[in-house]
Protein backbone atom coordinates (compact mmCIF):
# COMPACT_ATOMS: atom_id res chain seq x y z
CA UNK A 1 0.00 0.00 0.00
CA UNK A 2 2.61 2.47 0.62
CA UNK A 3 4.46 1.64 -2.04
CA UNK A 4 2.07 3.40 -3.94
CA UNK A 5 1.96 6.61 -2.46
CA UNK A 6 3.73 9.64 -4.04
CA UNK A 7 6.17 11.75 -2.29
CA UNK A 8 3.56 14.30 -1.94
CA UNK A 9 0.94 12.61 -0.86
CA UNK A 10 3.49 10.95 1.81
CA UNK A 11 4.43 14.12 2.65
CA UNK A 12 0.88 15.50 3.51
CA UNK A 13 0.40 12.18 5.44
CA UNK A 14 3.55 12.84 7.56
CA UNK A 15 3.02 16.72 8.11
CA UNK A 16 -0.86 16.04 8.87
CA UNK A 17 0.17 13.19 11.44
CA UNK A 18 2.56 15.82 12.91
CA UNK A 19 0.47 18.71 13.23
CA UNK A 20 1.59 20.68 10.85
CA UNK A 21 -1.16 23.05 8.53
CA UNK A 22 -1.25 21.70 5.08
CA UNK A 23 -3.54 23.38 2.64
CA UNK A 24 -5.29 21.58 0.29
CA UNK A 25 -8.28 22.62 -2.10
CA UNK A 26 -11.94 21.74 -1.37
CA UNK A 27 -15.12 21.96 0.86
CA UNK A 28 -14.05 22.56 4.61
CA UNK A 29 -15.42 19.26 5.69
CA UNK A 30 -13.87 17.25 2.98
CA UNK A 31 -10.74 18.81 3.85
CA UNK A 32 -11.20 17.85 7.31
CA UNK A 33 -12.16 14.28 6.30
CA UNK A 34 -9.70 13.63 3.88
CA UNK A 35 -7.11 15.07 7.35
CA UNK A 36 -8.40 13.26 8.97
CA UNK A 37 -7.48 10.02 6.98
CA UNK A 38 -4.32 10.67 5.77
CA UNK A 39 -3.51 11.52 9.52
CA UNK A 40 -4.39 7.47 10.24
CA UNK A 41 -2.59 6.81 7.09
CA UNK A 42 0.74 8.49 8.37
CA UNK A 43 0.81 7.07 12.17
CA UNK A 44 0.28 3.60 10.26
CA UNK A 45 2.89 4.32 8.66
CA UNK A 46 5.04 5.90 11.40
CA UNK A 47 4.09 2.85 14.11
CA UNK A 48 5.10 -0.44 11.04
CA UNK A 49 7.88 0.91 9.22
CA UNK A 50 8.30 -0.19 5.78
CA UNK A 51 11.60 -2.02 6.61
CA UNK A 52 12.45 -3.61 10.08
CA UNK A 53 16.11 -5.74 11.03
CA UNK A 54 15.96 -8.31 13.42
CA UNK A 55 18.75 -10.28 14.79
CA UNK A 56 18.91 -13.57 16.25
CA UNK A 57 21.96 -15.49 17.88
CA UNK A 58 21.86 -19.16 19.63
CA UNK A 59 24.63 -21.52 21.01
CA UNK A 60 24.09 -25.91 21.72
CA UNK A 61 26.27 -27.93 23.52
CA UNK A 62 27.28 -31.15 21.66
CA UNK A 63 27.37 -34.61 23.54
CA UNK A 64 27.59 -37.74 22.20
CA UNK A 65 25.23 -39.60 21.11
CA UNK A 66 21.98 -37.78 19.70
CA UNK A 67 21.17 -36.38 16.05
CA UNK A 68 22.92 -33.23 15.15
CA UNK A 69 20.20 -31.58 12.76
CA UNK A 70 20.95 -27.98 11.16
CA UNK A 71 18.96 -25.93 8.98
CA UNK A 72 16.60 -28.88 9.06
CA UNK A 73 19.17 -31.02 7.99
CA UNK A 74 21.03 -34.44 9.62
CA UNK A 75 24.45 -33.77 9.50
CA UNK A 76 26.14 -37.44 10.39
CA UNK A 77 28.64 -37.07 13.20
CA UNK A 78 29.45 -38.12 16.43
CA UNK A 79 28.59 -35.45 18.71
CA UNK A 80 25.09 -34.23 18.75
CA UNK A 81 23.03 -31.17 19.93
CA UNK A 82 22.34 -30.72 23.75
CA UNK A 83 19.00 -29.16 23.55
CA UNK A 84 15.36 -29.82 25.20
CA UNK A 85 14.24 -29.80 21.21
CA UNK A 86 16.15 -31.08 18.22
CA UNK A 87 18.66 -28.25 19.32
CA UNK A 88 18.89 -26.82 15.69
CA UNK A 89 20.63 -23.29 15.91
CA UNK A 90 20.19 -22.36 12.67
CA UNK A 91 16.53 -22.76 13.08
CA UNK A 92 16.25 -21.40 16.20
CA UNK A 93 18.10 -18.08 15.78
CA UNK A 94 16.10 -17.23 12.92
CA UNK A 95 12.74 -17.32 15.42
CA UNK A 96 14.56 -14.72 17.47
CA UNK A 97 15.41 -12.70 14.37
CA UNK A 98 11.98 -12.28 13.62
CA UNK A 99 10.25 -11.89 16.81
CA UNK A 100 12.74 -9.27 17.46
CA UNK A 101 12.94 -7.17 14.33
CA UNK A 102 8.73 -7.13 14.83
CA UNK A 103 9.69 -5.85 18.19
CA UNK A 104 7.18 -8.52 19.66
CA UNK A 105 9.39 -8.41 23.51
CA UNK A 106 9.61 -12.22 22.93
CA UNK A 107 11.71 -14.73 22.10
CA UNK A 108 11.87 -18.35 21.22
CA UNK A 109 12.08 -19.53 25.11
CA UNK A 110 8.94 -17.53 25.99
CA UNK A 111 7.02 -19.10 23.10
CA UNK A 112 8.59 -22.63 23.53
CA UNK A 113 9.78 -23.50 27.21
CA UNK A 114 12.60 -25.84 27.33
CA UNK A 115 11.00 -27.11 30.57
CA UNK A 116 7.54 -28.15 28.56
CA UNK A 117 7.53 -31.88 27.69
CA UNK A 118 5.52 -30.84 24.71
CA UNK A 119 8.89 -29.68 23.07
CA UNK A 120 10.80 -32.19 23.86
CA UNK A 121 12.91 -33.36 20.97
CA UNK A 122 10.97 -30.94 18.89
CA UNK A 123 11.24 -30.64 15.18
CA UNK A 124 12.18 -26.84 14.95
CA UNK A 125 10.42 -25.89 12.02
CA UNK A 126 7.31 -25.92 14.17
CA UNK A 127 8.91 -22.80 15.89
CA UNK A 128 9.59 -21.14 12.32
CA UNK A 129 6.37 -21.77 11.25
CA UNK A 130 5.14 -19.77 14.01
CA UNK A 131 7.09 -17.21 13.63
CA UNK A 132 6.47 -16.87 10.19
CA UNK A 133 2.80 -16.68 11.00
CA UNK A 134 3.24 -13.79 13.24
CA UNK A 135 5.12 -12.38 10.83
CA UNK A 136 2.31 -12.81 8.26
CA UNK A 137 -0.24 -11.47 10.51
CA UNK A 138 1.62 -8.16 11.16
CA UNK A 139 1.48 -8.04 7.22
CA UNK A 140 5.35 -8.18 6.14
CA UNK A 141 7.93 -10.48 4.50
CA UNK A 142 11.39 -11.34 4.51
CA UNK A 143 13.25 -8.73 2.45
CA UNK A 144 16.79 -10.76 3.35
CA UNK A 145 18.29 -13.68 5.61
CA UNK A 146 21.65 -13.88 6.25
CA UNK A 147 23.16 -16.99 8.40
CA UNK A 148 26.08 -17.67 10.20
CA UNK A 149 26.80 -20.78 11.25
CA UNK A 150 30.21 -21.44 13.45
CA UNK A 151 31.27 -24.56 14.45
CA UNK A 152 35.03 -26.18 14.20
CA UNK A 153 33.66 -29.51 12.90
CA UNK A 154 31.81 -31.45 11.26
CA UNK A 155 32.38 -29.30 7.87
CA UNK A 156 29.07 -28.25 6.20
CA UNK A 157 29.97 -27.15 3.05
CA UNK A 158 28.39 -30.04 1.34
CA UNK A 159 25.19 -29.06 2.81
CA UNK A 160 24.97 -25.66 2.43
CA UNK A 161 22.56 -25.69 -0.69
CA UNK A 162 20.10 -28.09 1.49
CA UNK A 163 20.06 -25.82 4.64
CA UNK A 164 19.74 -22.71 2.26
CA UNK A 165 16.37 -24.30 0.13
CA UNK A 166 14.97 -25.44 3.68
CA UNK A 167 15.15 -22.02 4.99
CA UNK A 168 13.94 -20.47 1.60
CA UNK A 169 10.73 -23.12 1.88
CA UNK A 170 9.86 -22.06 5.53
CA UNK A 171 10.40 -18.79 4.88
CA UNK A 172 7.87 -18.96 2.12
CA UNK A 173 10.80 -16.82 -0.01
CA UNK A 174 12.86 -16.78 -3.06
CA UNK A 175 16.62 -18.24 -2.88
CA UNK A 176 18.03 -14.66 -3.47
CA UNK A 177 16.92 -13.51 -0.08
CA UNK A 178 18.51 -15.82 2.04
CA UNK A 179 22.70 -16.83 2.54
CA UNK A 180 23.75 -19.31 4.95
CA UNK A 181 27.80 -19.11 5.45
CA UNK A 182 29.63 -21.12 7.95
CA UNK A 183 33.22 -20.58 9.46
CA UNK A 184 35.23 -22.54 12.23
CA UNK A 185 36.11 -20.93 15.87
CA UNK A 186 40.06 -21.01 15.27
CA UNK A 187 40.15 -23.63 18.01
CA UNK A 188 39.00 -20.93 20.44
CA UNK A 189 36.64 -21.56 23.71
CA UNK A 190 33.89 -24.27 23.74
CA UNK A 191 32.82 -23.86 19.65
CA UNK A 192 36.39 -24.02 18.39
CA UNK A 193 37.30 -27.11 20.80
CA UNK A 194 33.85 -29.10 19.63
CA UNK A 195 32.02 -28.69 22.75
CA UNK A 196 29.55 -26.72 21.65
CA UNK A 197 28.05 -25.01 17.88
CA UNK A 198 26.50 -21.30 17.48
CA UNK A 199 24.85 -19.30 14.82
CA UNK A 200 23.91 -15.65 13.99
CA UNK A 201 21.64 -14.32 12.26
CA UNK A 202 20.53 -11.04 10.41
CA UNK A 203 17.13 -10.45 9.03
CA UNK A 204 15.76 -7.31 7.02
CA UNK A 205 11.86 -7.72 6.89
CA UNK A 206 9.65 -5.40 4.09
CA UNK A 207 5.74 -3.92 4.91
CA UNK A 208 3.70 -5.62 2.23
Amino acid sequence: MYRLLSAGVFLVCLSSALGFHVQVQGSRRHLQKRASALSRMAMSALDEPLIRIGHGYDIHRLKEGGKLVIAGVDIPYELGADAHSDGDAVYHSIVDAILGALSTNKDIGMLFPDNDPQWKGADSSIFMKEAVKVMEERGYRVGNLDVTLILQKPKVKDFKESMKLNIVKLLKTTQNRVNVKARTHEKVDSVGECKSYECHVVITLEKL
